[in-house]
């Protein structure tokens, strides 16, 4: 049995035949004829602008579609880089927006001439939490700021005689428009009844220029300045070093978080809890979503997402979670570039002029990839390495840096240093086991600032009678023929209710030539 559509002859509505309207648009609730028409839009629930929109005429069950182009929809948060075939289209072209998009929707409200468009969230350009427009930061105003720290004592006995001291750190500095100059300077004075005369010194502690290149999301460095010790020994320097500064950054996009993938079937809420408490909570449309913004909270502890549905409805799943110090978050860049002459407080230590660059990315999956080199006159060294979010296994790095150094009796050696990072909670117990670092090196392998000495031993200690020899504990003075091998180092952190926290850890040190040992716990 079969019937057709009821159908109403527009005849009857006039006697003249050609004075009816062509109506046929109006069959399947077509509520206006193309045209331009000023509405509000409102993306996701949320309210985007009021413009002009031009409505064609679209297929027999859309009715009426707007007119948007890519650079419109961009505006309005879409990414076109995530809708295949998006950025193939003309810039004038109008976007087939839930063709290209699967469960996007638009719909013209014509009562309230409002257009409800809804885009899954996964193809939305997302700001961060946190996040400040760059034209919004503001470097401050000119001046000029001092700020010091003052400590002495003086002790009188009666049989050792009497003792003074004093010391005084200043911190200077001047801020011009995006330039800001800092000054490290110190003055000490001690006498005492047991030497002759008194000790009076300033000592320049460093200087440095420094401003934000705010498109790269980096600091300029100019003077003196320090390595960090993410993958070389950090190092101190005295030349010019452009670094990326993640205090630039919204504070969701700092540290390693994994990113989290769903699908929610109507409007949804997600809420994210780590280790009891609540870190996250969104409202999403249909369709896949993906949150890549959440704070980064201690070194692990899995993330218990739930997603409920406008039905009531509830959908619970676990991500698991453990960092180690390298990891970076998908997409995240970090890299440093350094170069300048070596700078230590030790007269052994002479000043090689050195080049360093690190850099280091997160992939999808929870992978990072890292590497670096370090040049100079007497050493060479390249490393690389990879990170891995092992999910309920934990998180690993390994990395390996490959080094040529000629020593101060200048003798060449050539050697590997291998470096693993472990992280891993267990939740159950509120334990977390974080072996920071197990290193081995074979016998050639040195850094580089083994490299700067002028002589293969040596050490001494300023007195206030001037520098003496003496005769030292093992791990007091250095010895390049004993050079290091293994080194472990572990800390367990155990949660002790919900306000204390216990803290343990400890290192074994090993070294090439010879069976001494430093052990710290």
């Amino acid at each position: 049995m079969s019937s057709a559509e009821l159908y109403f002859n527009p005849r009857f509505l006039a006697d003249d035949p050609q004075a009816v309207a062509d109506l046929s648009r109006f069959e399947n609730g077509q509520e206006l004829p193309p045209g331009t028409y000023r509405v509000d839009i409102y993306l996701n629930n949320g309210y985007m602008a009021t413009r002009d929109v031009t409505f064609n005429t679209g297929d027999s069950e859309q009715g009426i579609v707007p007119c948007l182009t890519r650079a419109q929809l961009a505006s309005m948060g879409l990414n076109a880089a995530s809708v295949s075939g998006m950025n193939l289209l003309a810039d004038d072209a109008c976007v087939p927006l839930t063709s290209m998009i699967h469960d996007a929707t638009a719909h013209l409200d014509v009562g309230q001439q409002r257009l409800n468009l809804t885009i899954p969230q996964a193809f939305m350009s997302n700001r961060a939490r946190g996040y400040i427009p760059p034209e919004l930061w503001d470097p401050g105003i000119n001046a000029g700021l001092l700020n010091y720290n003052f400590s002495g004592n003086s002790v009188q006995n009666r049989i050792w005689g009497n003792s003074h001291y004093a010391y005084l750190n200043l911190q200077s500095g001047l801020n011009i428009g995006a330039w800001c100059l800092r000054d490290n300077t110190s003055w000490s004075y001690n006498s005492s009844d047991r030497s002759s005369g008194s000790k009076n010194k300033w000592q320049h502690i460093n200087t440095w220029l420094e401003r934000d290149i705010i498109p790269l999301r980096s600091r300029l460095t100019l003077g003196d300045g320090y390595t960090q010790g993410d993958i070389f020994d950090g190092i101190n320097f005295r030349g010019a070093q452009l670094a990326s500064d993640d205090n630039m950054l919204p504070d969701s996009q700092r540290g390693f978080a994994p990113v989290i993938h769903g699908i929610a079937r109507g409007t949804a809420q997600v809420t994210i809890k780590q280790n009891g408490y609540d870190i996250y909570n969104s409202t999403v449309p249909p369709g896949p979503f993906t949150i890549n913004d959440i704070y980064a909270a201690g070194n692990s502890g899995d993330l218990q997402v739930t997603i409920k549905e406008a039905d009531g409805s509830t959908q619970i799943f676990t991500v698991p979670y453990s960092s180690v110090p390298l990891l970076q978050r998908e997409g995240h860049t970090r890299y440093s570039i350094t170069a300048g002459e070596y700078r230590s407080g030790n007269t052994q230590q002479e000043k090689p002029r050195f080049f360093q660059s690190t850099l280091l990315h997160g992939l999808p999956a929870g992978w990072t990839i890292y590497g670096g080199t370090q040049l100079a006159d007497r050493y060479r060294a390249f490393n690389f390495g990879i990170g891995k979010n092992m999910g309920a296994l934990g998180a690993l790095s390994v990395d390996m840096t490959q080094a040529n150094s000629t020593l101060p009796d200048d003798s060449q050696h050539d050697g590997q240093s291998v470096r693993f990072l472990y992280n891993k909670s267990l939740n159950e117990s509120g334990t977390n086991i974080q072996l920071v670092g197990y290193r081995y090196s074979t016998s050639g392998y040195f850094n580089f600032a083994d490299t700067t000495y002028s002589r293969m031993n040596g050490y001494n200690i300023e007195t206030q009678d001037g520098v003496i020899q003496v005769k030292p504990k093992f791990t007091d003075y250095y010895n390049l023929a004993y050079n290091k091998r293994g080194k472990l180092q572990l800390t367990v952190t155990q949660q002790l209710g919900r306000t204390s926290t216990l803290y343990l850890s400890g290192s074994h040190q090993t070294y090439w030539g010879t069976s001494n040992v430093d052990e710290q716990f």
